[in-house]
């Protein structure tokens, strides 16, 4: 029973972040990029999407995947809802405050701008952070080894590949202002200490 009522809570929050992202895919459109990403970064991406969606949905609506279930405290399901509720917060305003230079793809827009301020004073790559509490939260909600597990194995291929290329690419392109940047922000956790 309490397995289900996560269960739910876990749709209506995965149906929040899908609509996050869907409503800033749609406002950036038209916009022109100039860098391009990998074929391994679009198998990556392509993996996460099956980690963070599809393996979750077919544990949610199927029994497929039942085998796998453990069983955990009700405050554990409790404390993954507060993750993913955070989580979502912090996606929703890394979109706001990077408004359309914000790219799907790995991608330097025309005029783009080092935007530091907002959720970027404290981190440099605060979705990647809210990918990574989504991915725990999945597993505090989804008592399966598969699907609750699936986004955070599939992110972190991701994550380790992509954020050095794009890290990269920032300093090529924003040089010295971004290494400053660099050095007065933590990647995903904040510097508390400065």
């Amino acid at each position: 029973m309490l397995d289900t009522i996560f269960e739910i809570i876990f749709l209506i929050f995965f149906i929040g972040g899908c609509t996050i992202r869907a409503v800033w895919t749609i406002r950036i459109r038209q916009v022109r990029k100039r860098e391009d990403e990998t074929k391994l970064e679009r198998f990556l991406m392509f993996c996460n999407f099956i980690g963070m969606q599809v393996i979750p949905l077919i544990y949610v609506f199927t029994s497929g995947l039942d085998s796998a279930d453990y069983h955990l405290p009700a405050w554990v399901g409790v404390v993954g809802a507060v993750i993913f509720s955070f989580a979502l917060w912090l996606l929703w305003r890394s979109h706001a405050d990077l408004g359309r230079g914000w790219t799907v793809d790995l991608k330097i827009r025309e005029e783009h701008k080092l935007i530091t301020d907002g959720v970027f004073k404290h981190i440099r790559h605060p979705m990647y952070a809210a990918h990574w509490l989504w991915g725990v939260a999945q597993a505090l909600l989804l008592w399966n080894w598969i699907a609750g597990f699936s986004m955070l194995a599939a992110f972190a291929f991701l994550y380790y590949v992509r954020v050095p290329r794009e890290e990269k690419m920032m300093l090529d392109n924003f040089g010295e202002e971004y290494k400053l940047y660099m050095e007065r922000t933590g990647r995903v956790i904040p510097h508390l200490w400065r």
